[in-house]
This record gives C-alpha cells, sequence and structure tokens, in this order.
C-alpha cells in the first residue's frame, strides 16, 4: 500500500517494505536481457582479449629554453670587458674596506653589500689567471649576469698584494653596468673576495 502525505502544499509517497521489494523485482524485469540478446553479445566479443594498463611513463613536455650561441656568448664578452682600461685609474675610497657606489645608484646598497643581505649566485675564481684572461673573465660574468638577470655575484681575487687583488675594483668601478661592489662577508670570502650589483633588466624595473 501506498500512502500519500501532504505537507506545507508539497506531496511525497512513502512505500511500506513489501511494496520496495515489488518494485525492485519489477524494475529487475523491466531491464532484464532476452537470452537471445545475452548470446549475440557473447558472440560479438568472442577472441577479444583483455588491454593490460601502458607501463610507459611519459616524461613532461618541458619548454624549449634558448641557449645563445658561441658567438653571441663570445661578443657579450669582448664588449663587457671593452671598459676595462690599465691606463685610467677611478678614484676608490681607500680608507676602510674595498667599495665603490656608482653615482647615480642608492648608498643603502653598500650597506646591504655590507651586511650580506645580497646572496650571489654567480661566482668567479681568478686565481692563476693572467690580467687579461681575468679581464676577459670578468667581462664574461658581467655578461652572464645581465644575460640570466642576476643580480648580485662573487669575484673571488685572492689574499695579500696580488695584483689581481689590486685591479679587479679598478676594472669593475669603469663599467657602467656594475652599480655597485664591497668587500665580500667573511661568509663569501671576506677580504679575498667582492660582492658586486650588476644592473640588469629585472633590477633596472625595481
Amino acid at each position: 500500500m501506498i500512502t500519500v502525505h501532504a505537507k506545507n502544499g508539497l506531496h511525497y509517497w512513502q512505500f511500506y517494505p513489501s511494496q520496495k521489494n515489488d518494485l525492485l523485482t519489477m524494475n529487475k524485469k523491466k531491464f532484464a536481457l532476452e537470452d537471445g540478446d545475452i548470446n549475440l553479445f557473447k558472440e560479438a566479443i568472442r577472441g577479444a582479449k583483455k588491454i593490460h594498463q601502458d607501463q610507459i611513463v611519459h616524461a613532461p613536455i618541458r619548454e624549449k629554453v634558448t641557449q645563445p650561441s658561441r658567438k653571441k656568448v663570445q661578443q657579450e664578452q669582448v664588449d663587457a670587458s671593452f671598459y676595462f682600461s690599465d691606463e685610467f685609474q677611478p678614484q676608490l675610497d681607500n680608507d676602510g674596506p674595498t667599495r665603490f657606489l656608482r653615482p647615480d645608484s642608492n648608498p643603502y646598497e653598500l650597506k646591504k653589500l655590507r651586511r650580506g643581505d645580497y646572496v650571489p649566485e654567480l661566482f668567479l675564481d681568478l686565481h692563476g689567471l693572467t690580467q687579461m684572461e681575468a679581464k676577459q673573465e670578468i667581462g664574461a660574468l658581467i655578461a652572464a649576469c645581465k644575460r640570466e638577470n642576476v643580480h648580485c655575484a662573487c669575484i673571488m681575487h685572492g689574499h695579500g698584494k696580488h695584483i689581481l687583488k689590486q685591479q679587479t675594483p679598478l676594472w669593475l668601478a669603469q663599467h657602467p653596468d656594475i652599480v655597485a661592489f664591497h668587500q665580500a662577508p667573511k661568509e663569501w670570502g671576506g677580504n679575498a673576495s667582492l660582492l658586486l650589483l650588476i644592473e640588469t633588466t629585472e633590477s633596472a624595473r625595481r
């Protein structure tokens, strides 16, 4: 027996357990397949084989990174080292640690370099190089920083009164893309190294 209830203007039906079973039986009969249909289906899939899951794992497609040609890299290196003259001697403050600030730059940058607020992403070791080789390598470093948008780098020129320790700051101060440099904190080499800030496309937007 089906009882109809009215509540809040809506009607809903309540079935007794025996009526629910009758409805389920009716539905099964309604959607049951005939023996002929079952036989036709079995005939259609005869000879079919189970497909196993593909075990090949495909690597994700990565975005292609365009690398500059060797000729372009060499030209960037030449362009960067063009500014390094041994005859021009920029005026650097000899009192205290080695440091330089480009005239149009914020003096606070020197303080941040001294405190180690900047972490260098590229490093250059000049040990064992001639002056000509050192110029070329410094030029290559600056070019790489600009190409890869690296704002801070570290140059290790060595201890004592080595000629490269004297010349490296003089060369760097002549390059227009050097924002500032300062004697490195101890964790980056102390007075045997320089931390430098390079003007890049991204740093210029800040």
